[in-house]
């Protein structure tokens, strides 16, 4: 792996996370992101490597959903994404594990996550890093997924 970090993303450099996700195809999901970060209610932290941003990640304090949210309690994992040139590379784990110190750092003791059912190699990657309590098993418009609890 090359040099990288993992920063705190600053509003105005929100478009680079455009080199991660394409947020053209999905504008309305990008500006209700940018505006959460606005709010203070949404932290994006970024994977950048040699100055690119190539994953993502984000800690959200309330989302209306009380299965992934509770104040000072349950803080929810949202768009934990990796470019898809550079995924199975061990990005995904170093976002998550710094995800995880970080939440707990802002004094929540649970932390959940969304993720499809379809999507195999994310769910194992959550549940070897202790996400193991389904608190939901179901499906929306997008499809069948689970939500995933971890006590921190």
């Amino acid at each position: 792996m090359s040099d990288y970090e993992i920063i705190r993303l600053a509003p105005q450099d929100y478009h680079k996370c455009g080199n991660i996700w394409d947020m053209s195809k999905q504008s309305e999901l990008a500006e209700q992101f940018y505006s959460e970060i606005l709010s203070g209610n949404r932290i994006v932290y970024v994977y950048v490597e040699n100055g690119d941003f190539v994953g993502e990640g984000a800690l959200v304090f309330d989302n209306g959903d009380p299965d992934y949210t509770i104040p000072n309690r349950r803080v929810y994992l949202s768009r934990m994404i990796v470019k898809s040139d550079r995924r199975n590379s061990g990005i995904g784990k170093a976002m998550l594990d710094f995800l995880i110190v970080k939440a707990a750092k802002l004094g929540f003791t649970e932390m959940s996550v969304g993720v499809d059912k379809s999507n195999i190699i994310a769910r194992h990657l959550y549940e070897s890093k202790g996400f193991d309590t389904v608190i939901f098993d179901g499906a929306d418009e997008h499809g069948e997924y689970v939500k995933l609890l971890k006590t921190l």
